[in-house]
């Protein structure tokens, strides 16, 4: 497959972390550069997998901005400009909404937030919802939602009163498979919209995340040392599972699932 390999747009350096004197996170090294397809655009969808109480929350919460390592450092974009609280969207497992404001009314508050005027703000919640075929829910309260479109409101929420990166917790939690296909094709749809959007999927589900992502990263312990760090990472592209139509049905993704899965147990 044809695809460049440009910028760095996501990046953590030796990042550490300990909570009570126990060490969390160890010397985590990551990057997610833009790749780039001709004649496409393509962002860029990543997979943060790991056991439970691993650290995958406390990672989370770093590349959001949201806590500050020990040590080591995360940034954005190709000016290695550090991580602040705001600068990525965070879509929660719980979907939280103002439930007394209309769905339009919630995404116009995330675009006032960003910045935007109540004009602009409303324009461009009206184009997102429009786009996540949400047009028709402007006006509809938050309990009268379905949960699949409570999560497209959410992420669109996000998307408004950040930059390009967006972090999803556990996306495919509790869906059937067939809501799962949609999720990914959301989170396709919404990378693609922009060449620099990037988004981070924190997930238990290897299966869906090897059908969605372009690169997967594997937290663990190295010898039982304490700390998690990244012991494995998985280029999909490379191993032609990345952007395939009907990836599940290819030998090269049930061989790429099994290997992420026999990696996984190994911790």
């Amino acid at each position: 497959m044809n695809v460049e390999y440009r910028d760095v747009l996501v990046s953590a350096k030796d990042v550490s972390l300990s909570l009570g004197g126990v060490p969390v996170l160890r010397e985590v090294n990551l990057e997610v550069r833009d790749l780039v397809r001709p004649g496409r655009v393509t962002g860029q969808v990543v997979g943060l997998l790991g056991p439970s109480g691993i650290g995958k929350t406390q990672l989370f919460r770093l590349l959001a901005g949201l806590s500050t390592p020990d040590r080591g450092q995360v940034t954005l974009t190709k000016a290695a400009r550090p991580v602040r609280a705001g600068d990525v969207g965070v879509v929660a497992q719980d979907f939280p909404l103002f439930e007394h404001r209309t769905v339009l009314g919630n995404l116009v508050v995330a675009g006032r937030q960003a910045g935007l005027s109540t004009a602009e703000a409303k324009a461009r919640a009206l184009a997102l919802l429009a786009r996540l075929s949400l047009g028709h829910r402007a006006n509809a309260w938050p309990k009268a939602l379905s949960g699949g479109q409570r999560q497209r409101v959410a992420i669109a929420q996000q998307v408004l009163c950040s930059e390009h990166v967006l972090l999803m917790d556990e996306p495919f939690s509790g869906l059937d498979p067939n809501a799962v296909d949609e999720v990914c094709a959301l989170i396709t749809e919404l990378a693609s919209q922009d060449e620099l959007n990037t988004i981070i999927v924190v997930t238990h589900d290897l299966a869906a995340a090897a059908a969605v992502c372009d690169h997967l990263w594997l937290l663990g312990t190295v010898d039982g040392q304490p700390g998690a760090t990244v012991v494995a990472t998985w280029d999909l592209v490379e191993r032609g599972v990345a952007f395939a139509p009907d990836v599940r049905s290819t030998p090269q993704y049930r061989d790429l699932v099994a290997e992420v899965r026999a990696r996984f147990m190994r911790g």
